[in-house]
């Protein structure tokens, strides 16, 4: 509701360029209602101009939980005085204290320090104003492009090396390093999104742009290295989803140490000789290929257990695993000898 160009958010912004303080609470139901006391009951449909020309008055505002009509103006708020608060203006104590006691959202605007605080529950946030939005989001998409490059790169050069089977620890490492980082950025730039709302329209889609088809990459890259325990074997698919939590919940410093990510993998035995081999178990790849289920994919890798061993496998080998048949036996095989030769001509052009 606060976000550029919507009617609020114009209110708000007229109240601060008028260098006026305001009080507004987004919600008229009775329990904001029992801590009112005084003011005018308006029942008048909302405009940015009459929240402007209200907020001249020291009371709060009550609007309707929709923001689309003001209920009473020039009200005073009466709190529970208990209820603790980490705020010193007599107008963000009482914001604080009734969004912490009622469930409403509840906005302070500060003539002092130009600035609009957002207050809900436990939680305080602090409005930006729109050009230091669009600042940080610029600088986000830059660095989401750079990380976005550079795990094509990596993603690439692993197609190659899974093909010539010279993968190493390493290699898998660092594509899972940036698409990590892809994915954090963009989740950075989601926040700005909701706060410039219809201007960050163009943002979004350029943040769109940028991490699609990072995300099920990831997780495919990650079943086909990540080690399973023996337990682990039958429920492969949920071991990689908990694996893939683990990397996003690894704090930025320990993202960036490839030994740490070596460990969430559980290739830090394998790490100990950064170059040693590793073998993929060959789901991304297969991915690639049209027209095959998740379920056929799962029965050849069980099958055949690498990429490697599936590469070199005959029609008649293909053709016995269920649900495989001629046709599909033929489009694996030639699937696969079409990337294998894509690859090694990108590898020497």
């Amino acid at each position: 509701m606060a976000a550029p160009g919507r009617p609020l958010r114009d209110g708000l912004d007229r109240i601060l360029r008028a260098k006026r303080g305001g009080l507004v609470v987004v919600g008229d139901g009775p329990n904001v209602l029992s801590i009112c006391s005084g003011g005018f009951l308006l029942d008048s449909e909302f405009s940015p101009q009459r929240l402007s020309e209200l907020a001249k008055m020291d009371g709060a505002i009550i609007l309707a939980a929709d923001a689309s009509r003001i209920a009473r103006a020039n009200v005073h708020l009466m709190p529970d005085a208990s209820i603790p608060t980490t705020e010193t203006g007599t107008r963000h104590r009482t914001a604080e204290r009734v969004a912490r006691s009622i469930d409403v959202p509840v906005l302070s605007v500060s003539a002092a320090m130009s600035v609009i605080a957002v207050y809900r529950n436990d939680v305080k946030h602090t409005i930006q104003p729109t050009g230091w939005l669009h600042d940080r989001t610029d600088q986000a998409l830059a660095t989401m492009q750079r990380f976005r490059s550079r795990f094509d790169v990596a993603l690439n050069s692993l197609s190659i090396l899974e093909v010539e089977d010279t993968v190493s620890v390493v290699d898998v490492v660092g594509v899972v390093q940036s698409a990590e980082m892809v994915l954090r950025i963009a989740e950075e730039v989601d926040g700005y999104l909701v706060e410039l709302g219809e201007d960050g329209r163009l943002v979004g889609l350029q943040s769109a742009e940028l991490v699609d088809g990072v995300a099920p990459t990831l997780h495919l890259v990650v079943r086909d290295y990540c080690v399973h325990a023996p337990c682990e074997d039958a429920d492969r698919l949920a071991t990689a989803k908990r694996v893939v939590e683990q990397l996003a919940n690894l704090p930025s410093d320990q993202l960036r140490d490839p030994a740490k990510v070596a460990e969430v993998l559980r290739l830090s035995g394998s790490f100990r000789d950064a170059e040693s081999g590793v073998e993929p178990r060959g789901y991304r790849l297969l991915y690639r290929l049209p027209r095959f289920s998740e379920t056929i994919i799962e029965r050849i890798v069980d099958r055949f257990v690498n990429l490697q061993q599936i590469m070199r496998a005959s029609l008649a080998e293909l053709e016995q695993v269920e649900g495989v048949g001629q046709a599909r036996a033929h489009l694996v095989k030639d699937g696969l000898a079409r990337l294998a030769e894509a690859s090694i001509f990108e590898r020497y052009q």
